[in-house]
């Protein structure tokens, strides 16, 4: 299926929004979903949240979202669980493809762009997981600029080893 049209992203006007400091992670989570909103939704984009596990952990918990309700917990067989598991950006053109592993929380979404983030050993303590009601909303271009703000704002480690390229789905 064909990307839909949308208005440019403006990741310009997002990083202004995210240069100023923050104390905790909670606090540099819940700015950057209220910035990223802000900017992101007149684009297309229709629910944008974190979503946080530990090593061991059999499902996620949502951190923090905006602006609808979310399903919390997760199952880590989602979009988010394996983004999480392998440590891999997935770019989902149409949650379709996922098949019965995809958990819908709104029944509207078509596709979904999951970004793992990082501490500086490495290890992924949780995801940024974007939605949208059009088919084809995200791309490389998306991931990339999304990566490079959540590391700005300390929220994925600069440190951590460079991850693979994007799963495109």
């Amino acid at each position: 299926m064909e990307p839909q049209t949308r208005p440019a992203r403006d990741y310009g006007t997002l990083a202004d929004f995210l240069s100023r400091p923050v104390a905790t992670r909670d606090a540099a989570m819940r700015l950057f979903t209220d910035a990223a909103w802000q900017v992101l939704a007149p684009t297309g984009v229709s629910w944008i949240g974190f979503y946080t596990a530990e090593e061991g952990d059999r499902e996620m918990v949502l951190a923090v979202c905006r602006d609808k309700p979310a399903c919390s917990p997760i199952g880590l067989h989602g979009a988010c669980g394996r983004s999480w598991r392998e440590g891999r950006t997935l770019i989902v053109t149409d949650v379709k493809h996922l098949g019965p592993d995809y958990i819908a929380c709104d029944p509207r979404d078509r596709s979904e762009l999951v970004i793992p983030c990082f501490e500086a050993d490495g290890r992924c303590w949780g995801v940024l997981d974007v939605d949208s009601f059009d088919a084809g909303a995200f791309d490389e271009r998306d991931a990339e600029a999304m990566t490079d703000l959540l590391r700005s704002l300390g929220l994925s480690s600069p440190a951590a080893p460079e991850p693979e390229p994007p799963i495109l789905v």
